[in-house]
């Protein structure tokens, strides 16, 4: 703000996070500049990974008149109008630099989530899906292991045996996802079938062990499009299963760890 403001403007803290600027002899254009400069420098600032979120609102006196704190109140008003569809953006923004960085450190993660999501979506055409919910599916696809952003890049890449603690760490990621997605908006039903997408058929799944149809019908599909890719991709610490010896993995837990009715389907209208 000082880089931005002249000589004669007055820089002071209202509160919290909170700053007015007096800006005497200035109309509302001249006003409206100097705030685009300010907002042109925040966009060059960071704080880690997430991008700085700064909002204005103004208001000019053109009447002696006119009373000083009206004209602060409407500016404020301004300012939160602007910072509740600022923010929207911001958020979705945010998701995106996180999608992208998760992928940039992981080439195979990117890779893996691309083919959940496409197959999500032959799964939904599969299933008579609506093209609003197999968009939602293969939204779904792609961002279920978003959480994994969070967790240790040498438990994720680790290529023995995990202790009990790293399987606890992976175990979180549903849950780290979930947070992350509920932060958008509209995206909160995304949000949920992320969360659920390790459940299991028997309840025996986590993070919450729900059971059956109680696990969502989006999480169900992705659980067993995510398994299927995980067994028939190399990985670290073991070769991949052939298409055949993948599928017959499906069949064999189709009943407990998956939908007996969904394995059938992608077993025989996707593959």
């Amino acid at each position: 703000m000082k880089e931005s403001c002249r000589e004669s403007d007055i820089i002071a803290r209202l509160g919290g996070d909170e700053f007015v600027i007096l800006f005497p002899k200035t109309d509302s254009l001249e006003a409206g500049q100097i705030i685009k400069h300010i907002k042109k420098l925040a966009l060059n600032e960071k704080i880690g990974l997430i991008d700085v979120s700064i909002s204005f609102g103004y208001g000019t006196k053109t009447q002696e008149s006119e009373d000083i704190h009206e004209i602060i109140k409407k500016a404020e008003r301004y300012m939160y109008k602007k910072k509740l569809y600022e923010s929207q953006n911001m958020k979705g923004n945010t998701i995106n630099t996180i999608i992208d960085t998760l992928h940039k450190n992981n080439k195979m993660e990117e890779l893996h989530s691309n083919r959940v999501a496409k197959e999500c979506e032959k799964m939904g055409i599969a299933l008579g899906l609506t093209e609003d919910q197999i968009m939602e599916l293969k939204t779904v696809g792609l961002l279920h292991d978003i959480g994994k952003i969070a967790i240790d890049d040498n438990v994720l890449h680790n290529a023995r045996k995990l202790t009990d603690y790293e399987w606890k760490e992976i175990k979180r990621h549903p849950e780290i996802g979930y947070r992350i997605l509920c932060t958008a908006n509209g995206m909160s039903d995304i949000a949920e079938y992320v969360l659920y997408h390790h459940e299991r058929w028997d309840g025996k799944g986590y993070p919450r062990g729900l059971e059956g149809e109680k696990i969502p019908l989006m999480s169900r599909i992705v659980a067993i499009i995510d398994a299927y890719d995980a067994m028939t991709s190399d990985r670290s610490y073991r070769r991949a299963l052939s298409e055949n010896a993948a599928t017959e993995e499906l069949r064999k837990n189709a009943g407990t760890q998956f939908d007996a009715r969904l394995v059938n389907v992608f077993i025989e209208k996707v593959l």
